[in-house]
């Protein structure tokens, strides 16, 4: 699976190191495309519901971030809904290429309430994200935003795209490392069956 490495010791050693990986891994790096990666598309992802990687349920860290206007959040703000969470960046090709099948499945999980949260650890922030949302026409997600990176050092994540399943009682409860295709009937049921919220009056056997 397609992840870009991260190894970041110091902030300013961490904007460097995003220099060379950009560079290396072909970036093309324009703000009217969003810092769209060369290269990638969701044609060489694999299916997430292969790839999720579940577990027994484990208290979900508190991620915190921002959101576009600058007002502090963490996932205590979304409690009671199932969350989809992936940390990415614009500079991260599988990144580029899985975030719009997040997008399009954001509605299908909304029915059930579940939420689908991407993170940018984007240095640039809302400078570079917005673009990148206007570029790929995503209009359903929330712009939320760490640029300070601390969130993958949260969920111990060695590189990026990094998802996880989160229930409506704040359990992780799946994850996956690396790029993956989220638009698909499989993923879209599993997702549904792992983390929908309970049905408000469960009926009681008689």
């Amino acid at each position: 699976m397609s992840l870009t490495n991260l190894n970041r010791p110091t902030r300013a050693r961490l904007l460097k190191r995003r220099s060379v990986i950009a560079a290396a891994t072909g970036l093309a790096l324009s703000a009217a495309r969003g810092n769209e990666a060369a290269g990638q598309t969701l044609d060489d992802l694999p299916d997430a519901a292969g790839a999720l990687q579940r577990f027994a349920p484990v208290p979900a860290p508190n991620l915190t971030f921002t959101g576009r206007n600058g007002e502090n959040l963490s996932l205590n703000n979304y409690r009671g809904h199932g969350l989809v969470v992936s940390i990415w960046a614009t500079w991260c090709g599988p990144c580029v290429a899985e975030l719009p099948s997040l997008a399009a499945i954001a509605p299908h999980l909304a029915a059930s309430k579940i939420l689908v949260l991407p993170i940018s650890i984007d240095i640039e922030g809302l400078k570079v994200v917005q673009p990148f949302y206007q570029a790929h026409n995503i209009t359903n997600l929330p712009i939320l935003l760490d640029p300070n990176g601390n969130d993958p050092d949260a969920l111990n994540a060695n590189g990026i795209p990094v998802t996880i399943l989160i229930t409506p009682t704040g359990q992780l409860i799946a994850r996956t490392d690396g790029g993956a295709n989220w638009n698909t009937p499989n993923t879209i049921n599993l997702i549904t069956q792992l983390i929908s919220p309970p049905p408000a009056n469960p009926v009681q056997p008689v």
